[in-house]
């Protein structure tokens, strides 16, 4: 998958092990715990698992790694983060990793992407986003795209806003 802005492109390939030590990198960057301060990925542990429920990708713009995406099935993910959650859903997680890469219109193009790649089923009907309260930019990003706001709540004692981007009102190709 991939999507062109002037020159650049930008293109999604699985993660894995090999991606250890990026990402572990880029979890010590402050804008990234910013929007994760409790994230614990355990990531020499989930790089090396491919559960059904979830895909993990590595956003590269011209060939080089630039961010992380994580799409799931909340109704089926193991350790239930999302209840309560009705089946045909998928969620996304999602962060640019240098600071440098960030309000360029890459995560834009990411976030198209991955939204693409959740409609592709056709019984998905919705995805779900969980921004930080605290996180406005994030909030405006997700309601550019056509995220609607359905919720604040609490996961892991940290206060997020749920947003809901339907089936209907997506970015259609």
């Amino acid at each position: 998958m991939e999507a062109k802005k002037h020159a650049a492109v930008i293109r999604l390939r699985a993660a894995s092990i090999n991606d250890l030590e990026l990402v572990n990198y880029w979890e010590t960057k402050q804008h990234v715990i910013d929007c994760d301060p409790d994230g614990e990925w355990n990531w020499e542990l989930e790089l090396n698992r491919d559960p059904e429920w979830r895909e993990q990708w590595i956003a590269e713009l011209n060939g080089k790694p630039i961010g992380f995406l994580q799409i799931i099935d909340p109704y089926l993910e193991e350790t239930h983060y999302w209840p309560p959650v009705q089946k045909n859903k998928r969620a996304i997680d999602i962060w640019i990793g240098e600071e440098n890469n960030m309000n360029k219109g890459y995560g834009t193009k990411i976030m198209e992407l991955a939204i693409e790649r959740c409609f592709q089923n056709p019984e998905v009907d919705g995805i779900l986003i969980d921004p930080l309260r605290s996180n406005t930019k994030a909030h405006r990003f997700y309601e550019r795209l056509g995220f609607e706001f359905v919720e604040e709540r609490k996961f892991d004692e940290t206060a997020c806003f749920v947003y809901e981007l339907k089936r209907k009102s997506s970015i259609r190709r």
